[in-house]
């Protein structure tokens, strides 16, 4: 097994955690502010947390530097600034879109059609030319097999709230492999820094534009804005940068699809809501579909080379 491969994926669970248990913040957040403002509010401490990480990553890599006869190439500041700008966007954008479907459609069903950036991105990797296994594609379908079983109760029909959702999924879809590209080549914590104040300008001039912001909503806003700031978007969308570098955009998405596994684990350990059997058994898929992607490809070709040799 590649161990880099699964460090990085369990980065990754631990970001769809955090995100999952985020849920109950946003929800309370939305009480008290619009969603232009609470995302203004979230993405402008999320890039503030950053600075003094990255102070003090860049101190000590100076004191590295100079310590050692060798001098590391400088990073191109071009493709950083690029890589953030564009991940910036697609946050914004699909934080926007999702934010404006939940209003006018179900939680659960919210939760399932975002979810299926699971779908949209190895498709969209198809388009780029890269190619998908066999062995992924299976894990992509017990995975939508099991947000169905955790998510869905009713029928599947669009209502124009899910269209904005299923807008959210193919936007976070963009994210993904934006980060997929971007990260290999510049630091991410650099990276997600800039993507944050990126998100807090567009969503201050938003907020401005589309709503009546007030210093009272935001102080009885401030533990989820606080949680949510710090944690959903400082914490969690850092480590998604960093961990998908180098790690198949497909198993990442898939990765962090257990935000919704989380997300109602989280409900029912904290705020005492019960979870059926078939929610149990869509949340037994999903952790199938991620350990099923980290096994090693050949243990899956393997009866193919022995009847081969038949």
């Amino acid at each position: 097994m590649d161990v880099k491969q699964i460090r990085n994926t369990l980065l990754l669970v631990l970001t769809a955690f955090i995100w999952g248990s985020a849920f109950v913040a946003q929800s309370v957040g939305a009480e008290y502010v619009g969603p232009f403002t609470f995302l203004m509010a979230r993405s402008w401490l999320g890039g503030i947390v950053l600075l003094p990480v990255i102070a003090a990553l860049n101190a000590n890599r100076a004191r590295i530097s100079a310590a050692s006869a060798s001098k590391k190439q400088p990073e191109d500041r071009r493709t950083l600034l690029m890589g953030g700008l564009c991940c910036g966007c697609f946050l914004f954008l699909a934080s926007t879109a999702q934010q404006i479907g939940v209003a006018s459609t179900t939680t659960a069903k919210a939760g399932f059609i975002t979810a299926m950036y699971v779908v949209i991105v190895p498709i969209l990797t198809l388009f780029l030319g890269r190619k998908v296994g066999k062995k992924i594609w299976l894990c992509v379908v017990l995975g939508v097999a099991g947000l169905y079983l955790l998510c869905m109760t009713g029928g599947l029909s669009l209502s124009p709230g899910d269209t904005m959702v299923l807008l959210c999924a193919l936007l976070f879809s963009g994210h993904i492999l934006v980060i997929d590209h971007f990260s290999p080549r510049v630091d991410g914590i650099h990276m997600s820094c800039i993507q944050f104040f990126v998100t807090a300008v567009l969503s201050t001039v938003c907020m401005f534009l589309f709503e009546q912001p007030s210093l009272e909503a935001l102080t009885a806003a401030a533990l989820p804005v606080l949680y949510a700031g710090i944690l959903s978007s400082g914490v969690g969308y850092t480590l998604q940068v960093v961990a998908q570098k180098g790690l198949n955009p497909t198993i990442a998405s898939l990765a962090m699809s257990l935000e919704s596994v989380f997300s109602a684990l989280s409900g029912w350990l904290i705020l005492g809501q019960g979870l059926t059997l078939r929610e149990l058994s869509g949340c037994l898929l999903m952790f199938i579909a991620i350990v099923l992607a980290q096994l090693p490809d050949h243990l899956f070709s393997r009866r193919r080379s022995t009847d081969t040799a038949n």
